[in-house]
């Protein structure tokens, strides 16, 4: 009997003798030989890909194929199951067409938590202090810059507030209290229990956009999230505040952050995503109260493992027999078509 067929779209970098050892066996390994969107298309249409039961994306591999929308998924063979991809934002997929086709798609929300909230420490860090101005001072040679900087502030005491208090957002909280912030406020789609808040005071959107010296960013980008934070929120920020951003560039409209920063209502942003990356706005690239990276909030050798570890993990468990499926880790867009197929 012939071995299952797995997709694999991108490369496994960090954690190949674990695919070796756990996918190998169970399964035949096909790769992309597709350059570009239309003809990776064009090999889904010609039945390249038929009989794959499971396919392995990374975000990267998107420069290859697209997004993962109705119209690629259409073109998916009938015999996929699952979409295993490693990230925890999965805004890359259209995951109501994947519900359409009756495909279920897996992340791996937990797995980058830690990275990502050091990454928003940094900024938070950075963009308090206008360390940023300096940096790049002292590398043209000028020391801290002529003129100087405004002087920084200190973290201590500060009001900080989190726009989605999902994993990232409390553990960023764990560690912004190791700075001595003051109050913690947050606001989600729903209130938290206490033991989940840990002490974070739940607000209504306006009163965080309005108290939070620090407004840290922390929810995924879908259609009723994109530009949440726009011209009409910037003009309800607490004067001066600062915005960190490690979620995604479009839950911001970066021309509006820009219009904000440049006229003072923003003090300063710490951005890690951006709207059309690998493009940013070159206001803000200009602005040197923006500390900017290029989205490096998982750059680790030990999270990238752990995210390809974790992917592989969903991927054996879907070649696996069905009533192992709970183990998978479904986005929660699929939790009820998980349960329709288990049913079956």
């Amino acid at each position: 009997m012939s071995k299952p067929k797995v997709l694999l779209l991108g490369t496994i970098d960090h954690a190949t003798s674990f695919w070796q050892s756990h996918i190998d066996p169970l399964a035949s390994t096909i790769t992309n030989p597709s350059p570009s969107r239309p003809d990776f298309l064009s090999q889904c249409r010609s039945g390249t890909f038929n009989d794959v039961q499971v396919l392995y994306r990374t975000f990267g591999s998107a420069a290859q194929t697209g997004p993962i929308d109705a119209e690629l998924i259409s073109a998916l063979p009938s015999s996929l199951k699952l979409i295993a991809h490693n990230g925890a934002g999965y805004d890359q997929l259209s995951t109501s067409a994947l519900a359409d086709r009756g495909i279920i798609a897996c992340n791996v929300p937990t797995a980058v938590d830690d990275a990502t909230a050091d990454t928003a420490v940094f900024l938070l860090l950075g963009a308090l202090r206008n360390f940023n101005t300096s940096m790049l001072a002292l590398r043209r040679g000028d020391w801290r810059g002529n003129p100087a900087p405004s002087l920084g502030h200190d973290p201590t005491g500060k009001i900080l507030g989190i726009l989605g208090m999902g994993g990232i957002g409390r553990n960023f909280a764990r560690k912004a209290r190791a700075l001595g912030v003051g109050r913690i406020l947050y606001h989600n789609r729903s209130k938290l229990d206490d033991g989940a808040a840990d002490g974070a005071s739940y607000v209504d959107f306006d009163e965080l956009l309005g108290q939070s010296d620090v407004l840290s960013i922390h929810i995924p980008l879908n259609p009723q999230t994109r530009h949440t934070i726009g011209a009409a929120a910037l003009s309800r920020c607490k004067h001066g505040q600062v915005i960190i951003n490690t979620a995604r560039g479009a839950v911001i409209d970066e021309a509006a952050l820009a219009d904000a920063l440049d006229g003072g209502r923003i003090g300063a942003v710490g951005l890690d995503v951006y709207e059309e990356e690998p493009r940013v706005n070159e206001r803000l690239v200009a602005n040197e109260r923006a500390l900017l990276l290029p989205h490096m909030g998982t750059w680790t050798v030990e999270t990238q493992t752990r995210m390809e570890e974790w992917c592989i993990r969903n991927v054996e468990i879907a070649l696996g027999p069905r009533e192992g499926w709970r183990g998978l880790s479904v986005v929660p867009e699929h939790k009820e078509l998980l349960e329709r197929r288990l049913g079956e």
